[in-house]
C-alpha cells in the first residue's frame, strides 16, 4: 500500500473526484443526486436510481491512502438465514473490488476499497460506480426472496 498522501495531493484528488461525480450527475441518467456534507471530510453520497432496488446511495470516502465505498443493501433476513448468507458468500466469489458484509444490527452492505487513492481516475471511478450498481441490481431481489420468502409468498413447505 502506498504511503499517506500529502494534503495538497488529497486536495487535487478531491477536486478531480468531485468534478467526475458532478459530470455524472449531469450526464448519467441513473445518478439522481451527489451530496457532500461540508466539514465532514472527503465524502460523497451518490444516490442512484435502480430497477430492482428503486433507489440506493453509495457513500464514497477519500482517505490518505484509500478510497472506500459502500451501500446499504437490505436489513438482516427474517428467515432462511443459513441459505441467505450462503447465497451472499457465493456471490462474493464473483465480485471484484467489493464484497457483501454484515453491518450493524445484521444489515447487509456491499462495500469495497481502492488501496491506492492515486488510482482514482475517471475510468476507475466509472468501474466502481458501474459495478456497485450492477451488483445491487443483480443480487438484491434473489437475496430478498430468500431472506424474506414469506413476504413474497415463497415460504418453504413444512413436514
Amino acid at each position: 500500500m502506498p504511503g499517506p498522501r500529502s494534503e495538497q495531493e488529497l486536495e487535487v484528488l478531491d477536486a478531480s473526484i468531485d468534478s467526475w461525480f458532478r459530470e455524472q450527475l449531469n450526464e448519467n441518467p441513473i445518478v439522481d443526486a451527489v451530496d457532500r456534507v461540508p466539514g465532514e471530510g472527503r465524502r460523497w453520497f451518490v444516490r442512484l436510481l435502480g430497477d430492482e432496488k428503486d433507489v440506493f446511495t453509495i457513500r464514497f470516502e477519500l482517505r490518505q491512502r484509500t478510497l472506500t465505498y459502500e451501500t446499504y443493501v437490505m436489513p438482516a433476513p427474517d428467515e432462511n438465514e443459513a441459505e441467505f448468507y450462503a447465497h451472499l458468500l457465493k456471490r462474493n466469489l464473483g465480485l471484484y473490488g467489493a464484497s457483501f458484509a454484515i453491518g450493524e444490527e445484521g444489515a447487509i452492505f456491499l462495500q469495497g476499497r481502492l488501496d491506492d487513492a492515486q488510482a482514482c481516475d475517471p475510468d476507475e471511478l466509472d468501474r466502481i460506480l458501474g459495478s456497485m450498481y450492477v451488483w445491487v441490481e443483480q443480487f438484491f431481489r434473489p437475496a430478498l426472496r430468500i431472506g424474506f420468502a414469506t413476504r413474497f409468498g415463497q415460504a418453504k413447505p413444512t413436514g
